[in-house]
């Protein structure tokens, strides 16, 4: 089946993470995509490891973000090169980039500059701070993003606790919720292109779109003067919800309401919890948490996880193992959900398995159609497919070092 994106056209001059990750996405929904990168090793995150995919120099990381695309070595930074891609993008529907505001200016690069090429044209710039505003010009990681807008003050072990105090989150959600808020941003410049025939300039930055993930705590601050402390894994408002133990293992366990306590308190073998004046609502229970939840550690300590977690679903109440990557591939619903797929890839086996994407769509299924390129792998097929060039043109700049 053909996917929904079928027939668009995206430069990608992006890298690292968050671009990357906007451009899978738009390629897994059937765009074709092309990778622009520098002549060369390409982009950075093919060397951040290790670790590295056996017999490649291509990192596990970069993997993970780089299927759907063709890859072309271009140097843009030269008259030639900036001439072939503005022929790319007289063809194309997107173009994504995510370099320091103002650097793609320096090349006739820029929204203006390409408009005038393209009027249909969607240009989307991804950046740490925006293209305006008083931050613009500084460079910005995820980690500055998770820092500089309130969340790592929210993460994390309370102050005066073991190991209290701010926390990044694991992975890096400034980069993957821009790419995506990036990508949704392109389609529905895309929908607005295709009713008036206008392009338009489109940006997403990582403070901002970690600003906005922060909606409780602001709103709490905006609209109630309360801060939102640090609670470690325990709700701010929740009694019980949080991590626990069996015998064994860790898990995860969530109540919302009086009634789901009820339900716990039997399943614990303490179904009298649940009339003591203590616990009866959820806050007696976050008044005495401390004594709650101490209480319920201690009845969670004789058992397995896997004993307690059957029992929990038995009662309806919302828990999980705490699972590692290990866990995760031979995780039965993973598997029958087809969360792990193989592409091709130059390395040693020639695929790699990655995570499929989460979207399931019953008309214009995800594909993966392509694999991980290497650097430079289809620039002759991309040059003449994407800048309508002929053989004598392409050898010509392959001979000059432009491709």
């Amino acid at each position: 089946m053909a996917g929904a994106l079928e027939g668009v056209r995206v430069v990608d001059m992006t890298r690292v993470v968050a671009g990357p990750l906007c451009a899978q996405t738009l390629g897994d929904l059937g765009a074709e995509v092309v990778k622009v990168e520098r002549r060369g090793d390409g982009d950075d995150l093919r060397a951040l490891g290790p670790p590295f995919v056996a017999g490649s120099e291509d990192s596990t990381y970069f993997v993970s973000l780089n299927r759907n695309k063709r890859s072309l070595s271009l140097d843009f930074a030269r008259p030639e090169g900036a001439a072939i891609l503005r022929r790319m993008v007289a063809r194309a529907d997107v173009l994504l980039e995510n370099f320091r505001p103002g650097t793609l200016a320096r090349y006739g690069l820029d929204w203006p500059s390409l408009r005038a090429v393209n009027p249909r044209l969607v240009y989307c710039s991804i950046s740490g701070f925006g293209q305006t505003g008083p931050y613009a010009d500084r460079s910005g990681y995820d980690f500055v993003a998770q820092a500089m807008s309130g969340l790592m003050e929210v993460t994390g072990e309370p102050d005066g606790a073991p190991g209290g105090g701010p926390q990044r989150v694991g992975v890096p959600v400034a980069d993957m919720f821009t790419g995506q808020a990036a990508a949704i941003a392109v389609l529905a410049a895309l929908r607005h292109a295709e009713r008036t025939g206008e392009g338009q300039h489109v940006e997403v930055s990582l403070f901002e779109t970690m600003t906005a993930l922060l909606q409780h705590p602001m709103s709490a601050w905006l609209n109630a003067g309360h801060l939102v402390r640090r609670s470690g894994n325990d709700s701010h408002v929740a009694v019980p919800y949080g991590v626990f133990a069996g015998s064994d293992a860790r898990m995860v366990i969530g109540v919302l309401n009086d009634r789901e306590f009820v339900r716990l308190a039997a399943a614990l073998g303490h179904p009298e919890w649940a009339e003591d004046e203590r616990f009866r609502r959820n806050r007696d229970r976050a008044a005495n948490r401390d004594l709650l939840l101490g209480m319920i550690r201690e009845v969670l300590a004789t058992r397995p996880r896997a004993e307690w977690l059957e029992r929990l679903r038995a009662a309806k109440i919302t828990s999980g193992p705490i699972n590692t990557p290990a866990d995760i591939e031979h995780d039965p619903h993973i598997r029958a959900r087809g969360m792990i797929v193989e592409v091709p890839h130059r390395g040693t086996a020639g695929r790699v398995r990655v995570l499929a994407s989460p979207m399931r769509l019953s008309a214009t299924p995800v594909g993966y159609r392509r694999g991980i390129p290497a650097p430079g792998e289809h620039t002759e097929e991309v040059l003449a497919e994407f800048a309508g060039m002929s053989e004598a043109e392409i050898a010509a700049a392959r001979e000059a070092g432009i491709v």
